[in-house]
């Protein structure tokens, strides 16, 4: 009886060292077979892009050379690793090495968060935890650098969080990570933010002495941390551009990822709020006051910016976890202790296999389909019109900024909206949405504009039928093309 149960706990302990990377199979092969979703974003273009002139290169941007209107401004790449990473698997793969790249970096996240909870928690909340935060995340899973980034931002706040819990600080060994992080993608701001307000929660609770002597090593920690975020080519000019997208103002009420959370129809994120609510409600869950804070800053950033909502998704079960498990304690499984060589042998086998069962199934499904970008983000008609026209200084869709980058054209505006600043963009939203018709007219003639390049639908498309000196040029579902009309007695602004 004694010899089965110690067998069982064993077996068990194998499966569950198993779990986290079952999880990330699956999410991974999920992502892959929706690869197409992932590409969806024209910003995927520009990044790529960048990528290949760093390689290219062997030197990082510091000025812009993309656009006509904003030509030798100051700008640096706050996610230059990122980019080159895309560029390295587009280079290989096409498309599909921006999307394999993604679906790792989703399932590498899957699976350290369930192994962060699998310390609270048992397998099965862990898992269904994963899931959610998976789902919270749809909108926002793109083949861009905010998702390569996403794994370190999991364990860096894992591993902040496990140190408050033990009432401890951080391992001085992790700040290579702030490091990687800081040159993946300018949400490293957000792991340095939150080191303060998870110092109190190691701090509360404590004797007056011992919260003094703590939250000092939590400071020298977080200095620390600055310091490894500044381990850039751009050095301590990465704090200044990461920070730079937060001053933009009404800007980013109007671009779609910056917009707040909109409640008008029922989303996952507000079933979301209402779990969290009910949980705290029927648990009776009792938190300290810097653990409650935590919880409300992740609460208003996804309700600010529906792109901090996967911040909430990953980040809230991390907090909640050590008082959840508490309030329903799992049984302690060693599972390492006393296995001998054969068990852990087993278990290594297991983990090879299914790592080898996702990348046989990746080649097989590579073999019969081919990745592509979404349509409505390309107009490679119109542009193939506009080139043909030699047209120079397009006024262009913001969407299609990056589209035309890819293929080496400058662009009037793209979505690196904090080197146009909040002014300039906010004038071109209002000139597309021709909210005042002298908005239009003052850009295209101040900024010598000799052809637009539209989305279908938008006002300024329609308008231009009507204005003296223009004419269509070509329009389809994706994208309507004007030029100047010298057919008229008019005169075209010449191109620089």
């Amino acid at each position: 009886m004694s010899l089965s149960f110690t067998n069982s706990i064993a077996v068990h302990g194998r499966a569950r060292a198993l779990v986290p990377l079952c999880v990330g199979a699956g999410a991974y092969l999920f992502f892959l077979y929706v690869g197409d979703t992932l590409l969806q974003d024209s910003d995927s273009f520009w990044q790529i892009k960048i990528g290949q002139w760093i390689l290219d290169h062997q030197a990082m941007p510091y000025t812009d050379f993309y656009s006509f209107t904003r030509p030798g401004e100051p700008w640096i790449s706050t996610s230059w690793l990122s980019q080159v990473m895309f560029a390295l698997s587009y280079a290989q793969w096409d498309w599909a090495g921006p999307v394999i790249l993604t679906a790792l970096a989703v399932a590498l996240s899957a699976a350290i968060f369930v192994y962060l909870l699998d310390a609270h928690l048992e397998i099965p909340r862990s898992v269904l935890f994963a899931m959610l935060a998976v789902v919270l995340s749809l909108h926002h899973i793109l083949a861009r650098p905010h998702i390569l980034a996403l794994p370190v931002m999991i364990a860096w706040v894992g591993m902040l969080m496990a140190a408050a819990d033990r009432r401890g600080t951080p391992s001085w060994y992790w700040l290579p990570l702030m490091s990687l992080w800081s040159n993946l993608h300018g949400g490293f701001v957000l792991g340095l933010a939150l080191i303060g307000p998870t110092a109190l929660v190691a701090i509360w609770g404590m004797e007056s002495g011992k919260q003094v002597r703590l939250l000092l090593r939590w400071f020298l920690f977080g200095v620390a941390a600055m310091g490894a975020a500044c381990v850039t080519p751009y050095g301590w000019r990465t704090l200044l551009g990461a920070t730079n997208i937060l001053n933009l103002g009404e800007l980013l009420s109007v671009i779609s990822e910056w917009m707040p959370a909109n409640f008008a129809s029922f989303t996952a994120f507000e079933g979301a709020l209402f779990g969290l609510i009910a949980i705290g409600l029927f648990r009776g869950l009792t938190l300290s006051p810097p653990r409650i804070l935590l919880i409300l800053l992740l609460t208003w950033m996804g309700l600010t910016h529906v792109r901090s909502i996967e911040a909430f998704a990953f980040l809230v079960p991390l907090v909640l976890a050590k008082p959840l498990g508490e309030q329903s304690p799992r049984p302690e499984l060693d599972a390492t202790g006393g296995e001998s060589w054969p068990a852990r042998y087993v278990t290594a086998l297991g983990a090879l296999m299914i790592v080898g069962a996702a990348w046989t199934s990746t080649s097989i499904y590579l073999s019969h389909h081919r990745f592509s970008f979404t349509m409505e983000q390309t107009p490679v008609a119109a542009v193939d019109q506009l080139e043909q026209r030699k047209a120079q200084r397009i006024f262009n869709a913001y969407q299609f900024g990056g589209y035309l980058i890819s293929r080496d054209i400058p662009v009037f505006v793209d979505g690196r909206a904090e080197l146009y600043g909040e002014k300039f963009v906010m004038d071109f939203f209002k000139a597309v949405e021709v909210k005042k018709l002298d908005n239009l007219t003052r850009l295209l003639d101040e900024y010598k504009i000799d052809a637009t390049l539209m989305v279908a639908d938008a006002p300024a498309a329609q308008v231009l039928d009507h204005i003296k000196g223009w004419k269509r040029l070509y329009a389809d579902k994706i994208a309507v093309v004007h030029v100047r009309d010298t057919t008229d007695g008019t005169t075209a602004t010449p191109s620089k």
